[in-house]
């Protein structure tokens, strides 16, 4: 499991982890797309840019690796804003590479492309 150096381990003032610190003895978590519903709390929707942030900031429009980033936490943008950049793509290995998508980065987070 490749690790990377300088990316954010968590949302700075919270517990909502980006990182693992150590690979699962069974396995990577699978990554899923998983339902954004309209009620999410306001902390999770922040978690979500704050991760997408340093996932832009680190990669850009590059392929990575998956690496040491959470599974559960990518899994909230699995599927939308960041998408398989393999064919065949295997969603339980930390080898899977990933891409950003960036039309769907703006279609969904439009105020962060102020920011970027």
């Amino acid at each position: 499991m490749i690790k990377h150096r300088g990316f954010p381990g968590r949302l700075p003032g919270t517990d909502f982890s980006f990182t693992l610190r150590r690979a699962n003895p069974k396995g990577a978590t699978p990554l899923i797309r998983r339902e954004r519903f309209r009620d999410r709390r306001a902390a999770d929707k922040r978690a979500d840019e704050g991760f997408l942030l340093a996932l832009w900031e680190q990669f850009g429009e590059e392929p990575f690796e998956r690496g040491n980033l959470d599974g559960g936490r990518l899994s909230w943008l699995f599927g939308r804003e960041v998408i398989p950049a393999e064919d065949p793509f295997d969603p339980a290995s930390y080898d899977a590479l990933l891409r950003l998508d960036p039309q769907a980065i703006a279609a969904s987070y439009p105020h962060l492309f102020d920011i970027i």
